[in-house]
């Protein structure tokens, strides 16, 4: 490997790693306050508060990639301007397209490494912050899961325990349902068995339902039973995507599919997980662009202002394409390579003659 090439790839690798350790403690602290917040009205211990914060932080992290490739590449350039090594390069003969190739290749090996492994591995610890944190929580006595065998429901309610089977959830309509009641000791009361159940409220309407008690059967045309789950409710049960490793998020979308349940939340996380390690190259590519035309300026500060106001723009710019995908507005491929797309337009329009900058 030539010398340029290991120095600028120890450079961008310095600032990368300068930048996530500042924003990894800045993540611990305004977690750690969020989390006193949370149990401000429950005594637990200062080690169980830290180690939330610890599991929740990778999570976070993640999620802030875009931002911190951002940045890390300012602060490349920074180094360079500093040291005035960009003339240095640019008399040895090494143009500025080749100086970009160079930290884009970086970025997107990055990119490739995180998703491959940093995110699995975040991941994990996201789902065990939440198994911790809900037993903290007013749910923590509910559950809701897909599995193969199509929607359970765990729920307790009026002294009463309620196990739910479905094997298929249409719009507002449990299909093929089958409902377990138990007492306080788990003792089997009643169970009720239905091809059609109206969760649109907490107050569920079961149509010709058959009930089986004491070991006798009834059948009903229509009864009510009170739970504490309701559409909206169970629609926004499965919406922390960030616990689940790529391998979950598949096997979920096919669980989905056998329940008729909406893949497109699924279908629009694992397109990010696709097209990130392209999204931070973008932004990488951006915040080059960003300092080779801003080379002039003298505030440095001013430099970063530009490049973190760009950066939030293409953000809820990226949100925006994303509410569209989830409501199902446009396709969930659009929703995530239309801005994707706009955004390489943007870097190649706005890197014309970056040589000469």
């Amino acid at each position: 490997m030539k010398t340029y090439l290991k120095y600028l790839i120890k450079i961008f690798l310095k600032s990368f790693a300068y930048v996530s350790l500042v924003m990894f403690g800045l993540i611990l602290i305004i977690n750690l306050l969020s989390e006193l917040d949370f149990f401000k009205e429950i005594n637990i211990s200062s080690t169980f508060a830290l180690q939330l914060v610890f599991l929740n932080a990778p999570s976070v992290i993640f999620e802030i990639f875009p931002f911190i490739f951002l940045i890390s590449t300012q602060f490349f350039f920074i180094n360079l301007f500093n040291n005035n090594e960009i003339q240095i390069f640019k008399y040895s003969g090494l143009k500025n397209t080749r100086i970009l190739s160079i930290i884009i290749i970086t970025t997107f090996a990055l990119g490739f490494f995180i998703v491959l492994f940093f995110y699995n591995f975040s991941s994990s610890l996201k789902n065990i912050y939440l198994e911790l944190k809900s037993s903290y929580t007013s749910d923590g006595k509910y559950l809701a899961v897909i599995t193969k065998n199509g929607l359970w429901i765990k729920d307790k309610v009026d002294n009463k325990n309620l196990i739910v089977n479905s094997n298929k959830l249409e719009k507002n309509l449990l299909v093929d349902a089958f409902i377990i009641e138990l007492n306080e000791e788990f003792e089997s009361i009643r169970a009720i068995k239905s091809n059609k159940i109206d969760i649109l409220n907490k107050d569920w309407i079961i149509y010709n339902a058959e009930i089986f008690e004491n070991n006798s059967k009834i059948n009903k045309e229509t009864i009510f039973i009170k739970t504490n789950f309701d559409y909206n409710r169970i629609q926004s049960l499965f919406s922390n995507l960030s616990a689940l490793s790529f391998k979950e998020l598949f096997e979920l979308k096919e669980n989905y599919k056998s329940l008729n349940y909406s893949t497109t939340k699924v279908n629009i996380q694992i397109q990010k997980l696709i097209s990130f390690p392209i999204y931070i190259t973008l932004m990488t590519i951006l915040s080059a662009v960003i300092m080779f035309n801003t080379k002039n300026f003298q505030s440095y500060t001013l430099k970063v202002a530009i490049g973190f106001f760009l950066s939030v723009i293409v953000y809820y710019f990226n949100n925006f394409f994303n509410a569209l995908g989830i409501t199902e507005k446009i396709s969930y491929n659009s929703s995530i390579w239309v801005p994707l797309i706009l955004l390489s337009i943007i870097n190649l329009f706005v890197m014309r003659n970056i040589n000469e900058k």
